[in-house]
């Protein structure tokens, strides 16, 4: 390597570290203004670093809705929130054609989807036919109108709620939109320090003392953080931990009391994920490598709604998330 080049591959290095400060910066600007819930806040951070989705359920009133437009002001790109109803038509997320008698022409109106972020507020309230246009928009970051077809931004991401209390005039999402989420992150209740920081935190701001979040990402740079990500190094033996793992949701010997659980196990795109957001966690960390911490700190959040479970596991009021634990346990790296 020459003089020139060695010049330039600094440069490069100190303007990827200066992007992950700010990174690191919007990570403790949002968690200034969150008690209690940076878990969440690492998995909005690791979607946003993978182009990923993320699905948020928990009970009102904690947080969920805030988090999303906090990340929101600490982005220089565009931000919508939609309110499912059960009357909600696809039209009224993806946009419509009107006629412009003026220009002799239709024209299609473009809906709150084309948007970077977009909260997609109780999910669970849309009807199949808005779920399923969400489906084309997370996967194919396209939406098709009529017989056109248009791109959405880029960065583009959905973040969405569901709150697992309330069940009438629902509509739970089905299997192929499950696994169109990277992460499925589940919002306890805080325990009672929180609930006090929770409450002088609230109280500061009502009276105008609220904390800025001290920087905004542009669209540049979360493009270039996304490639840093795919960058970071995993070992060919992280590799096959992350695949023994889901492979052990197909092997009826691997953890035999586990897969009898299960009626349908974790598709590849599992695979996929767990190392995508693995490679963003070890990013959030300062690391250029994946480590197995990284994994089995993600498992969980990957997985668990990739599994579909047999009826007699749910009959004994098991669920996916229970079942990772004893996968854990038994797949261990190598």
């Amino acid at each position: 390597m020459n003089i020139q080049e060695k010049a330039v591959t600094a440069v490069g290095d100190a303007a990827d570290a200066a992007l992950r400060e700010r990174v690191g910066a919007l990570r403790r600007g949002l968690e200034d203004g969150l008690i209690g819930v940076s878990g969440l806040i690492e998995r909005l951070l690791i979607g946003l670093l993978t182009g990923g989705h993320v699905l948020v359920e928990g009970a009102p009133g904690l947080a969920k809705t805030r988090a999303v437009k906090r990340l929101s002001s600490g982005l220089e790109a565009s931000f919508a929130r939609i309110q499912c109803t059960p009357d909600l038509m696809p039209a009224d997320l993806t946009g419509t054609t009107v006629w412009r008698p003026d220009q002799g022409r239709f024209e299609f109106l473009q809906g709150p989807i084309f948007h970077s972020l977009v909260l997609v507020d109780e999910i669970n309230r849309a009807p199949p036919k808005v779920q399923s246009a969400l489906l084309e928009a997370m996967a194919e970051r396209q939406v098709t109108a009529g017989a056109n077809t248009y791109p959405l931004p880029d960065p583009f991401m959905v973040v969405a709620t569901q709150n697992p209390i309330e069940h009438e005039g629902t509509f739970p999402l089905p299997e192929a939109q499950l696994d169109r989420f990277l992460l499925h992150v589940v919002v306890d209740l805080p325990d009672a320090a929180s609930e006090r920081l929770i409450l002088d935190l609230v109280e500061r701001e009502a009276i105008g003392h609220e904390q800025p979040l001290g920087v905004r990402l542009t669209a540049d740079e979360v493009r270039r953080a996304r490639r840093d990500v795919a960058n970071i190094h995993l070992a060919p033996a992280i590799k096959d931990y992350i695949v023994r793992i889901v492979s052990a949701t197909r092997e009826p010997d691997t953890v035999p009391e586990v897969r009898r659980a299960i009626e349908y196990p974790v598709s590849p795109r599992g695979t996929l994920s767990l190392a995508a957001a693995s490679k963003a966690r070890a990013y959030l960390d300062g690391r250029d490598h994946v480590t197995p911490d990284d994994v089995a700190g993600l498992a969980e959040d990957t997985l668990a709604h990739r599994l579909v479970l047999t009826w007699r596991a749910a009959a004994d009021g098991r669920t996916a998330r229970d079942l990772v634990a004893p996968l854990l346990d038994q797949v261990r790296p190598l």
